[in-house]
């Protein structure tokens, strides 16, 4: 497997460190990866930008700073105005088309998907945007089965919360699924 370098980034709040860990600890867990995950975060608890890098390999890994990433995830447009320039050429841009205005110009795949329309039309609760989002990169990425990441959040979360966290795991699958090229 070829070593994938992302960054999830977004608000304080949406989980993006949460799903970051969730999928570092699937790959590595449940799949037999190495991973690491780091994360940064703005001055404020909640609405301050939130980015955590994550890096995959069936190999050792030297260094948990992601300089250029293979997979950027931007959930809000200040998250995407901050980090849209480290993309490396090429790679994959997933943006939520209700918080983000991408510029047409970087030379990457853009998926636009309508993450927190779809979550709120489907789930109705703001709360598992970001296990939709790891539904859409599982989806694209294919590093991490769903499977390893339900294995997860059932160690995570309480049980009566894992039906609509399935849901939006799902969601984010067939989002992106319906976006593939």
């Amino acid at each position: 497997m070829e070593r994938c370098r992302m960054v999830f980034s977004g608000s304080g709040g949406q989980g993006i460190i949460t799903a970051a860990v969730i999928f570092a600890e699937a790959a590595v867990l449940h799949e037999n990866l190495n991973a690491v995950q780091s994360q940064a975060y703005g001055p404020e608890a909640r609405g301050g930008a939130t980015r955590s890098d994550i890096i995959i390999s069936d190999t050792d890994i030297n260094f948990p700073k992601v300089i250029q990433p293979n997979v950027l995830v931007c959930l809000t447009q200040e998250a995407y105005n901050k980090f849209y320039p480290i993309l490396r050429p090429g790679g994959l841009l997933i943006t939520d088309t209700r918080f983000v205005k991408i510029h047409k110009n970087v030379d990457a795949q853009q998926k636009e998907l309508p993450l927190f329309r779809s979550v709120m039309d489907t789930i109705g609760k703001p709360i598992v945007l970001n296990i939709c989002m790891l539904g859409a990169v599982i989806s694209f990425t294919e590093i991490v089965k769903s499977q390893s990441i339900m294995k997860i959040l059932a160690s995570r979360i309480p049980s009566s919360f894992l039906d609509m966290n399935k849901k939006a795991l799902d969601l984010g699958m067939e989002l992106a699924a319906a976006h593939k090229t």
